[in-house]
């Protein structure tokens, strides 16, 4: 799942009468509205700004479901609310149960239990590469080490990020290995891999990359690069992974 700012999802209440239809067309609220086609929770098309989004959203979300009566709550289905906290930018989750319990959880970004596929080039929602922030460590093998480590350390150095820090070491390992080395560094990961790609021998790339934000950017956008024999693949972090 891949949302930008704000709050998104819906909550399924179910068949609901038509006087309590009434009562929850004509609550107030900022950020959510009762959709009487749908039956549904739903987060309006306008959003506001003027008060802190998540306890505006998690006090509309009770106010709604305060109205329906206890005899009617077995009806609802539930349904999911996310919202993106206004400091830290995390991903939280309101979840309306089966029959109307409310579970209120932080998203914890894991890749201990995250599928790792195939990357391909172009086709991933990421951290916006102006901002983005390499860490990690790939290792290769070049026909020429000298100018694969002199391509990767101008692409490093000669990319306009807007946090120009951290520290990238390409270093020479042998006679044709390569040794690459990501702290804290403003680069798009995407041009990395592509670069990479040109230099290394097949087969030879090893190692991972993990993509995250000097903004604060929300955590769907984060990613892990893993090079496996010369192979790219990505991995999305798990954020509920503590969930059995």
């Amino acid at each position: 799942m891949f949302y930008d700012t704000g709050c998104y999802g819906k909550v399924d209440l179910g068949s609901v009468p038509a006087e309590v239809e009434r009562r929850l067309a004509s609550l107030p609220g900022e950020w959510l509205e009762y959709d009487a086609e749908g039956d549904a929770i739903v987060v309006r098309h306008i959003q506001p700004t003027s008060a802190p989004s998540l306890p505006t959203i998690a006090g509309e979300l009770v106010r709604i479901l305060s109205e329906i009566p206890a005899a009617q709550r077995a009806a609802i289905r539930g349904g999911d609310l996310f919202v993106h906290s206004d400091q830290a930018m995390q991903l939280v989750r309101l979840r309306v149960e089966p029959g109307g319990a409310v579970h209120v959880r932080w998203a914890h970004p894991d890749y201990a239990a995250a599928a790792k596929r195939p990357y391909a080039s172009g086709g991933e929602r990421l951290v916006d590469p102006r901002v983005q922030r390499l860490n990690g460590q790939v290792r290769f093998t070049a026909r020429d080490a000298a100018a694969a480590v002199q391509e990767i350390q101008a692409v490093a150095d000669g990319y306009e990020g807007l946090y120009p820090e951290g520290e990238c070491r390409v270093e020479r390992r042998g006679a044709n290995a390569v040794q690459l080395d990501l702290v804290d560094v403003s680069l798009d990961v995407e041009v990395l891999v592509e670069h990479l790609g040109r230099v290394a021998q097949p087969g030879s790339l090893e190692g991972r990359v993990e993509v995250t934000s000097f903004a604060d950017e929300a955590p769907e956008r984060f990613a892990r690069f893993v090079f496996e024999a010369g192979t790219t693949y990505i991995q999305r972090p798990e954020l509920w992974a503590s969930e059995s």
